[in-house]
């Protein structure tokens, strides 16, 4: 029902910054809410929640964080309400795997397990070099 959209993956060193984005589209072109979030996955890790915003407009929005990147990356919302970038300052090698954009329907909190959401980007590559 819902296609992502992600940009904005790429290969950097250790203390440089990348910005990612993810834009969710309806395919009947209808307007909804959406919690939207960025979850990580190295090679023989499991799939990782970073950060995750409540889009919804009665709330005003309330972002999530996983304790690995808290203070080093922010979520924040683009000009449309299904639009969220991710800014990763302060990269570390950890920070290396791919990023998946997810969403579901909009709630009152942010979801930070994978099985909560509903609709997943095809992921992007992020690698930090020592």
């Amino acid at each position: 029902q819902v296609q992502l959209v992600e940009s904005g993956g790429g290969l950097v060193q250790a203390g440089e910054s990348l910005r990612l984005s993810c834009t969710a589209s309806e395919r009947d072109g209808s307007s909804l809410s959406y919690v939207m979030g960025w979850f990580r996955q190295a090679p023989g890790k499991e799939r990782e929640f970073v950060a995750g915003i409540n889009n919804s407009a009665r709330s005003g929005g309330i972002d999530r964080y996983g304790d690995s990147v808290m203070g080093r990356f922010t979520i924040s919302r683009g000009s449309s309400k299904n639009t969220v970038h991710l800014q990763m300052d302060s990269m570390k090698p950890e920070d290396t795997a791919v990023y998946y954009c997810a969403a579901k329907y909009d709630a009152p909190v942010v979801a930070t397990t994978p099985s909560h959401y509903e609709w997943w980007g095809q992921g992007t590559q992020v690698t930090v070099s020592s």
